[in-house]
């Protein structure tokens, strides 16, 4: 208790636009992943949001034949990656629900069981994205437990409602944020890394922010509850990398008490009156 290993996979994920494209993707990533296991375990993996496809227009006008339900193929194949090496998955996929497409991140017990999903709370619809003439919003959260860690994915724009982590790790008690992305160079690449160390910060929660790999992609970050000189942010390339991580919850227990700001905030700055000049 107190530790945890996460297998951070910031993946390249090629076109993907049939049900049979999608499906040997998926079977190629695993096969990936069950080689970087077999090497050392971890106690929770990690993929980027809409693992299981590329992100495309092109792509997405093919949602019809490429997404799925939640318990589709993509399931059953991370279900069985799961089971195999006693671990938690958390992956990403578009998920269809009757005439209605959600991005999704799933997340996959030890035993190969379906622990819950989360749906995009925000949808993004500037720069490289698209995504408002395709999905629709989520309406809930999820937080799991893991090793005493208390865990919850958010999908890449989420990450600018500084409201949805603040709510996560002060009400739901969150002490990791899984950020699962998909980060293009677009006019929105260069602030995604400072949100990301001020989320940490400001909550004092670890965030692993996960991206695809690729020239257009790539640089997940991972941040620690307490960033500076010495103990800097993890930043990835543009390859394909899968590196594990390991996190301790002395850690975070040690930054809440040395920098303990936290308990200084008020709980209601709305109510405050503004004094007129």
């Amino acid at each position: 208790m107190g530790h945890l290993t996460l297998l951070a996979c910031q993946v390249g994920i090629p076109d993907t636009r049939s049900d049979g494209e999608r499906a040997r993707h998926v079977g190629a990533l695993i096969s990936r992943i069950d080689r970087r296991l077999a090497e050392r375990k971890a106690d929770i993996v990690v993929l980027p949001e809409l693992s299981s496809v590329e992100y495309s227009r092109a792509a997405f006008d093919r949602l019809p034949e490429i997404s799925e339900p939640l318990d589709g193929a993509s399931l059953g194949s991370f279900a069985r990656l799961a089971a195999r090496h006693g671990t938690h998955v958390v992956f990403g996929m578009p998920r269809r629900d009757g005439n209605k497409y959600y991005i999704s991140m799933v997340a996959v017990g030890p035993e190969g069981n379906l622990m819950g999903h989360y749906d995009k709370l925000h949808i993004a619809q500037f720069g490289a994205s698209m995504e408002k003439e395709y999905f629709q919003r989520g309406k809930h959260l999820l937080v799991f437990e893991i090793n005493g860690f208390r865990i919850a994915p958010i999908i890449c724009y989420d990450i600018r409602m500084p409201e949805l982590t603040r709510t996560l790790c002060q009400d739901h008690g969150v002490h990791l944020v899984l950020h699962c992305g998909a980060y293009a160079r677009d006019e929105s690449f260069y602030s995604w890394h400072h949100f990301a160390v001020t989320r940490a910060m400001e909550n004092q929660c670890f965030l692993a922010s996960i991206n695809r790999a690729g020239d257009f992609f790539g640089e997940s970050i991972v941040c620690s509850p307490w960033v500076n000189e010495d103990r800097p942010p993890v930043i990835f390339g543009t390859d394909e990398e899968f590196r594990h991580i390991d996190l301790g919850m002395e850690e975070l227990d040690s930054v809440r008490a040395n920098y303990p700001f936290i308990p200084d905030k008020r709980d209601d700055y709305r109510s405050l009156p503004v004094q007129a000049p």
